[in-house]
């Protein structure tokens, strides 16, 4: 497993890691020319009839509050613990269409203030009272669930965004939690390389520069 590195505080990271070259905030993701794969977790009750369905239509999926999608399958990993924290058992992996994750971006605003990002602090705040898309950059993580230096994006969704999501948006479910399980015992058992083979191939999102400014990415 790597070691653990230092991770600079969130108004520390520039725009380009100064680490290895990797930009510090970049969307990577599997995707292809329609569609990119985001990840939720959830208890049996939602994701065993999402998957069947390819719909979260007749689950007890919430539309009335933010609901959460990650590019990254390792932060997935990081924040249901190899889908072992209650209610996050099952990892769903999402085909969403890429015209509908793009005007979810297009009308995000940034959980915090960011001076690169907006000019005052009155604008975000005017922002952020209107719009149903929330974005924040987190520390992405290796395969030991340890922070790196660069950071991978979170997309909140409530009201029109979420319901857009849920009823036009998604184009296909798998629950990859059998793919989950088995990553983890294979880095249980001291072998790394074997876990790196069965993770998914996530490239660099190429976002049209004025969602990437909208989104403070790098």
């Amino acid at each position: 497993m790597s070691q653990a590195v230092p991770t600079p505080p969130h108004d520390e990271v520039g725009r380009l890691s100064a680490f290895d070259g990797t930009p510090a905030r970049q969307v990577r993701a599997v995707f292809d020319d329609e569609t990119i794969t985001v990840y939720q977790a959830y208890s049996a009750a939602i994701a065993t009839p999402a998957a069947a369905n390819d719909s979260f239509a007749g689950t007890p999926f919430k539309l009335d509050r933010m609901t959460w999608i990650k590019p990254s399958f390792l932060w997935m990993m990081y924040r249901s613990g190899w889908a072992t924290k209650p209610g996050q058992e099952h990892v769903l992996a999402i085909q969403a269409t890429r015209t509908g994750f793009e005007e979810a971006l297009a009308l995000a605003c940034l959980s915090h203030f960011d001076a690169e990002v907006y000019p005052d602090h009155a604008t975000w705040a005017e922002r952020k009272e209107v719009s149903p898309v929330r974005v924040q950059w987190d520390p992405e993580r290796s395969i030991a669930l340890e922070p790196l230096q660069w950071r991978s994006l979170q997309v909140g969704l409530s009201g029109s965004a979420a319901l857009n999501y849920s009823n036009n948006w998604i184009v296909q479910i798998d629950d990859v939690t059998e793919q989950v399980h088995e990553i983890h015992q294979a880095i249980a058992a001291g072998r790394p390389e074997t876990a790196r083979a069965k993770l998914p191939t996530e490239r660099p999102y190429p976002l049209p520069r004025d969602i990437a400014t909208t989104i403070g990415a790098s």
